[in-house]
């Protein structure tokens, strides 16, 4: 009686391991595609611009200003992978850095300015997490409302002026003399909390929890996860980012204005897209939204270096994210 089930045991290991095998064509097909992009871009900045672009300066530009954006990037994607979204990033951005310079805030020197910053983060993250989570508001709904009251806060925190940093340990960031063999100490942040949301989407319970709540939100909370509290953690995720990128701003900068974090939202959410996260959720890569990220800044350094107006930019940024877009659909097809 038992000889008829011993045949189909060693079955069902081959099986599991097919769609793992399909993931990994996928993922190594989109970081090639990335990477060949960014590759291009590299090559026409160094015949357009030879002198300038290969210069050692400019490459530090171009990560010392996909920092901010990139931490920003970071939290967007894991919103994104549970099914979410946050139109309300750079107006937290804003708010985080128009808040932590003021002249009361200064007072209290660079913990001072780093610790407002992130509560402020961390603060507009948990409202909005409560409002999605618990209070049953669409996402775009409530980020969206966010958006509004974070540049509105921001504009009568400054009166529409700049606010000036005075704070001599904040400045020095941004100086030649704080690099660390030759990287910006922006950058090294960047790099940190980039390694930091691999590890976590990748290696960790929070990450797992996370895509399954993108993919199938009531079949996770069948399998014992609370959906609720896990869409409240990755808001609190992506206020904290945004808390980071406006102390990084304010390194960058050297000031905190209402204006701060323009489009951050739009720029974090495509930069995701053409990394390969999926809008609908349950799919995403950090190292993808990276390459995104980096792929969006060289492009503005170009255009910058050789004096060609934003419009044409802004087209050039829409037919990659169609192209991206076309790449990860065919690939999709190929290995279905």
């Amino acid at each position: 009686m038992t000889q008829p089930a011993t045949p189909t045991r060693p079955a069902e290991p081959q099986r599991a391991a097919a769609p793992k095998n399909v993931r990994a064509v996928r993922l190594d097909v989109r970081t090639l595609s990335l990477l060949g992009v960014l590759a291009a871009l590299a090559v026409i900045g160094g015949i357009t611009q030879p002198d300038s672009f290969l210069d050692t300066d400019n490459v530090q530009l171009i990560l010392t200003q996909a920092s901010v954006i990139g931490v920003v990037t970071v939290g967007m994607t894991f919103v994104m992978i549970s099914g979410g979204i946050d139109l309300s990033v750079g107006a937290i951005v804003a708010l985080a850095s128009c808040w932590a310079t003021t002249v009361a805030t200064q007072e209290y020197g660079f913990l001072g300015i780093l610790f407002t910053a992130i509560v402020v983060g961390v603060a507009c993250g948990l409202v909005n997490g409560v409002l999605i989570a618990y209070g049953s508001l669409v996402p775009f709904i409530a980020t969206l409302a966010m958006l509004a009251s974070g540049r509105g806060l921001a504009l009568q925190i400054t009166d529409g002026k700049t606010q000036v940093v005075t704070v001599d340990s904040v400045l020095e960031l941004g100086e030649r003399d704080s690099y660390i063999l030759g990287i910006p100490p922006l950058v090294l942040v960047f790099a940190a909390v980039t390694v930091i949301g691999w590890l976590a989407l990748n290696r960790t319970t929070f990450g797992r929890r996370s895509v399954a709540v993108g993919g199938n939100a009531e079949a996770a909370r069948l399998a014992g996860i609370d959906v609720r509290r896990q869409r409240l953690y990755l808001y609190l995720l992506s206020g904290l980012c945004c808390g980071i990128a406006a102390f990084l701003l304010i390194v960058l900068a050297g000031s905190g204005q209402n204006t701060n974090g323009n489009l951050y939202e739009l720029d974090a959410i495509a930069a995701a897209i053409i990394g390969g996260t999926l809008l609908t959720g349950g799919r995403g890569t950090i190292v993808g939204s990276v390459l995104g990220v980096l792929i969006f800044t060289t492009i503005t350094n170009i255009f910058a270096l050789n004096n060609l107006q934003s419009d044409v930019q802004q087209i050039a940024k829409g037919a990659i994210i169609v192209a991206a877009v076309l790449v990860q659909r065919r690939t999709a097809n190929t290995h279905s």
